[in-house]
């Protein structure tokens, strides 16, 4: 990078940390809480099936945060090489309109009624942070990596995710839009 686009990147950066603070000030104002609920203080929960899930700052739903960004970039790329700064900003602001619409009422209970997430109560405003952030990790990566290298690796956190624990970005979309009961089935274990 020329040290003429340095600046750019720095204003960039604020306005998205500007852009997750306001989001996280939205949450709250829904009544998300900022930290789990359970008082339990590390920064991880692994367990999907429990109070935890989506409460602390990385869970296994992470990674598909990551794909969502290596998506963005994929997607907003199709716009040509022009304003990489403004389609980063893009890439921001849909993850943030995501995780506030993911936590309305409405949506936790279409969650709850068509997926695997029986006892989901919505995250937690650093969860959504750090999931903007992690969506940011991905769309650094695929900027960085050779598209095909992307596209690998994102199949194979696709695959991983549905062996550790039977759910992945594209079966949560599939499974929000287009509820197939054979595969709630398999996720829950059946």
């Amino acid at each position: 990078m020329s040290g003429a686009s340095a600046p750019c990147w720095g204003r960039v950066s604020l306005a998205g940390v500007g852009i997750v603070g306001a989001t996280s000030l939205i949450l709250s104002a829904m009544g998300r809480t900022w930290w789990c609920a359970q008082g339990d203080w590390l920064p991880w929960s692994w367990d999907i099936w429990s109070a935890h899930n989506s409460q602390h700052l990385i869970d296994p739903y992470t990674a598909t945060h990551v794909l969502h960004g290596v998506l963005f970039f994929g997607l907003l790329r199709l716009l040509g090489d022009r304003w990489p700064g403004a389609r980063a900003l893009v890439a921001v602001g849909l993850e943030s309109a995501w995780e506030i619409l993911e936590n309305t009422d409405r949506v936790i209970q279409h969650y709850r009624e068509t997926t695997i997430s029986l006892e989901y109560d919505g995250d937690a405003v650093l969860n959504s942070a750090a999931d903007i952030a992690a969506m940011g990790i991905g769309y650094w990566l695929a900027s960085r990596l050779p598209w095909w290298a992307s596209v690998g690796g994102f199949l194979a956190t696709e695959v991983a995710l549905a062996l550790w624990i039977r759910d992945s970005l594209l079966l949560n979309i599939l499974m929000l839009l287009w509820p197939i009961e054979a595969i709630k089935a398999w996720q829950l274990g059946a």
